[in-house]
């Protein structure tokens, strides 16, 4: 019997950002190397964080520190292919939220890769959790699957 999580597909995420793979993504085998998906991760929860005003990288008080992330991997995907990251959230906690992330190849329906990714909110000088702020919890909300 097999631990495998089932494929996921568009329709388990609520929103889409397009990723552009880079030459150096590729590893010696001719795909993106592992390393790189989390690096998309980081990259669809931060901008949309940025995005909608959550997270000033200079200026806010409190951060989201990454304390879990994991991936199972599907399919290859190599560059210069586009892939689109789709988020959505699935366990919002007083200081902690942990989103779904699916990576895509462009128009496919099922995830060529897809993981987590827990953020702990914390304040920014002491790194001590505190409470997700109230805008943020209501954004998040939104996403929630």
């Amino acid at each position: 019997m097999s631990d495998r999580q089932p494929r996921l597909t568009r329709g388990d995420f609520r929103v889409f950002r397009a990723i552009p793979t880079r030459w150096h993504d590729n590893d010696a085998y001719g795909h993106v190397n592992n390393v790189v998906y989390y690096g998309w991760f980081d990259t669809a929860v931060n901008a949309w964080l940025i995005e909608g005003g959550f997270l000033d990288l200079a200026g806010s008080e409190t951060v989201g520190l990454v304390v879990e992330t994991g991936c199972t991997y599907f399919e290859s995907v190599a560059f210069p292919e586009t892939v689109e990251a789709g988020i959505a959230v699935e366990r919002l906690g007083n200081s902690s939220v942990t989103y779904r992330i699916g990576i895509f190849r462009q128009g496919r329906e099922q995830a060529a890769a897809q993981g987590r990714f827990t953020h702990v909110y914390v304040e920014r000088a002491g790194q001590k959790p505190v409470s997700i702020p109230v805008s943020l919890r209501v954004a998040l909300g939104e996403l929630a699957i």
